[in-house]
C-alpha cells in the first residue's frame, strides 16, 4: 500500500510544502505590503526549487516502483 511507502510519503509531504510556499507567496504578493514585489519574487524562486525537488522525488518513486 502506498501509505506504507516512505518515498511516497516523502513526495506527498514535499508536495504539501510546495503548496504552502505557493500560498504564502500569493498572499505576500496580494497583500500589497511589498510594492516592488521583491519578497514575493524571492518566495516564488523558493517554490520553483522545492518543485524541482518534488519532481525528482516523484520520478524517482515511479522509476523505483516500476521495477527500475
Amino acid at each position: 500500500m502506498l501509505l506504507n511507502d516512505p518515498l511516497f510519503i516523502t513526495a506527498a509531504v514535499a508536495s504539501l510544502v510546495v503548496l504552502a510556499i505557493l500560498m504564502y507567496g500569493i498572499g505576500t504578493f496580494a497583500g500589497g505590503k511589498d510594492p516592488s514585489g521583491h519578497k514575493a519574487n524571492k518566495i516564488m524562486w523558493w517554490r520553483i526549487g522545492a518543485q524541482f525537488i518534488v519532481v525528482i522525488l516523484i520520478v524517482g518513486f515511479a522509476y523505483l516502483r516500476s521495477g527500475g
